[in-house]
């Protein structure tokens, strides 16, 4: 099964298990995010809210990179749509850690545990390794139930970031058309399908679609 179709299987309710098989975890530079957009429908106070939220800066740049490297690595870019950070996503999650505190020192402490564990492992940081040592320490740690005990904070940090990803992901254009969600979209009537007219015996009277009009 391929990463996107995977992630069509998942439901929203077990997000929180949602693990992609490494073998389609391709690790890419971070482009330069998308800017994070609320939606106008918002009373006055909450926009003025969300302004000065996203007027805010609570990530470094280096740790943007690296949550672009990590997302990217979760949801890369395929034949179809483009990647989490073409999302958006660092944009999303940057400002979901501003809208929601409980997420900053987790998450910050992750970043930081990821870069000395890579450090120790490979003598740099997570943003400076090879694609394949990326992909190396994710596959130590993006499989809850198979993580050793030394690596269970890194696991719990990337559940977190994967979990963000791809509620970011999801959330946008990109990721609607990706799924084939039309959303509340009028509907094109054609009148009874012929299999059903078939079933009991009727034939279709195309008068019957002017009687309104």
């Amino acid at each position: 099964m391929k990463r996107r179709d995977t992630l069509k299987a998942i439901s929203l309710s077990s997000l929180g298990m949602a693990v992609l098989p490494t073998s389609e975890l391709v690790a890419a530079p971070a482009p330069d995010p998308k800017p994070f957009k609320t939606t106008p429908a918002r009373i006055p106070e909450e926009i003025e809210r969300d302004k000065k939220l996203m007027a805010e800066k609570f990530f470094t740049a280096g740790e943007l990179t690296t949550i672009g490297i990590l997302s990217d690595i979760i949801i890369p870019a395929d034949g179809k749509s483009g990647s989490a950070t073409q999302a958006g996503v660092p944009a999303f999650i940057e400002f979901i850690v501003k809208d929601q505190p409980g997420y900053q020192t987790p998450l910050r402490g992750g970043l930081r545990w990821l870069d000395n564990h890579c450090t120790k492992r490979f003598g740099k940081a997570f943003a400076q390794c090879t694609p394949a040592q990326r992909i190396e320490v994710v596959e130590d740690i993006a499989y809850p139930e198979d993580v050793k005990p030394e690596m269970s904070q890194g696991a719990a940090f990337f559940s977190q970031i994967r979990n963000l990803t791809v509620t970011g992901f999801y959330t946008t254009r990109m990721g609607f058309d990706d799924l084939g969600y039309m959303g509340n979209t009028p509907n094109d009537w054609k009148g009874v399908p012929q299999d059903v007219l078939d079933k009991y015996g009727l034939k279709y009277d195309p008068l019957y679609d002017k009687k309104d009009e």
